[in-house]
């Protein structure tokens, strides 16, 4: 579940959209709260909206004025991930399904 949080400046017209991306490297819940330590960078960079690995800002004219989706994918954050096709996929299914046969025939054939 991921959660967003908004703040806005009363009287200022708003430019840019900051965004930072919440990562303390542990899952979180009931018995693993959030604690201030995974709080401190973002504190420290939300003051002047620093761009960092974990943060960045995007101009509102590049925001969708029909749905205002603010749904942003981090520009900073590492490679992208390249799937694999279905057909790729199933073409390697039935390869090792090919190999699992002959290894099974093999056995058998030692029995």
């Amino acid at each position: 579940m991921k959660t967003v949080v908004l703040f806005f400046e009363k009287g200022s017209k708003t430019r840019k959209v900051w965004f930072y991306q919440l990562d303390p490297g542990r899952n979180m819940g009931k018995t693993n709260p959030l604690n201030d330590g995974d709080l401190a960078e973002f504190i420290e960079l939300q003051k002047t909206q620093a761009e960092s690995p974990k943060s960045w800002s995007v101009d509102v004219a590049a925001i969708d004025p029909t749905t205002f989706d603010l749904s942003v994918k981090n520009p900073n954050g590492g490679e992208e991930i390249a799937h694999r096709s279905p057909a790729n996929i199933m073409a390697e299914i039935a390869a090792l399904d090919a190999e699992s046969t002959e290894v099974l025939g093999n056995i058998k054939a030692l029995l």
